[in-house]
């Protein structure tokens, strides 16, 4: 896609999944890569495939629901390359699958909400301060497409952080929008990461329902399709979209006939 020729572009989450495609990919196009996640093997992994790709990169061990952790990856960050350019906010987690509402455990409902929706703000309370200083940039948060309909697998807690997320990312968008920030929201459907394959694996005949329910093509997504789109928000070339959910999912449905 070009044009990330010395960005400096934080993603949060990016041991594995859409978080670390993008990492690789990005550098690959010149951009100066910060990785976080509190796996360490994991990260230092990513942080080679950077480097492996030509690109320069740092990986900084954080846990996204301690707040010192996040002040810090962002200042680590700005530290080493001196400024932020964009950033996008990835971890996530989804317990509690299959289980309906009443009988979710509060225990996870609290973790679901802290990573998924209370993380991506406390994330952006500092992202914001660096990129006003270097002049603006671009924020991509990570919802999902059951942030834009009613959960049907038992995962209320999930569905709530990215309806969360996406609210979040609509008024931070109008907040920010005459002060050089954008903040979009990316809604993927089904594709293979490290979330979702463990599932497909486990239940292949309630995928291959939710497949042809929730996706036109009726095949899991690869995370480069993802990757690809938070590429697009974070370059110049989507310029005029800020506060925007994008689903990328296939299309919405398949048809009937």
């Amino acid at each position: 896609m070009g044009g990330f020729e010395n960005k400096v572009i934080l993603i949060t989450g990016a041991t594995s999944g859409f978080g670390a495609t993008a990492a690789v990919s990005l550098a690959g196009q010149g951009a100066k890569v910060a990785i976080t996640g509190r796996r360490e093997e994991q990260g230092q992994a990513v942080l080679g495939q950077i480097q492996k790709a030509g690109g320069e990169g740092l990986f900084i061990k954080a846990d996204v629901n301690i707040r010192a952790d996040v002040e810090a990856m962002v200042a680590r960050t700005v530290d080493r390359f001196g400024r932020l350019d964009g950033a996008v906010n990835n971890a996530g987690i989804t317990p509690g699958i299959f289980t309906p509402t009443a009988d979710f455990a509060e225990d996870d409902w609290f973790a679901t909400i802290n990573t998924n929706l209370n993380a991506v703000f406390m994330s952006m309370k500092f992202q914001i301060p660096a990129m006003l200083a270097g002049g603006g940039g671009s924020i991509v948060n990570i919802s999902s497409m059951y942030g834009l309909i009613g959960g049907d697998i038992g995962n209320c807690a999930y569905v709530t952080s990215k309806w969360g997320v996406i609210g979040l990312t609509k008024t931070a968008a109008i907040d920010y929008a005459r002060k050089g920030i954008r903040v979009n929201a990316v809604c993927p459907g089904f594709c293979h990461s490290e979330m979702v394959d463990p599932y497909a694996e486990a239940e292949p005949a309630l995928f291959e329902r939710l497949l042809d329910r929730h996706t036109a093509t009726g095949q899991l997504g690869e995370s480069h399709v993802v990757a690809d789109t938070i590429e697009w928000l974070l370059s110049d070339k989507s310029s005029f979209v800020s506060g925007a959910a994008i689903p990328v999912q296939g299309g919405e449905r398949s048809r009937l006939y």
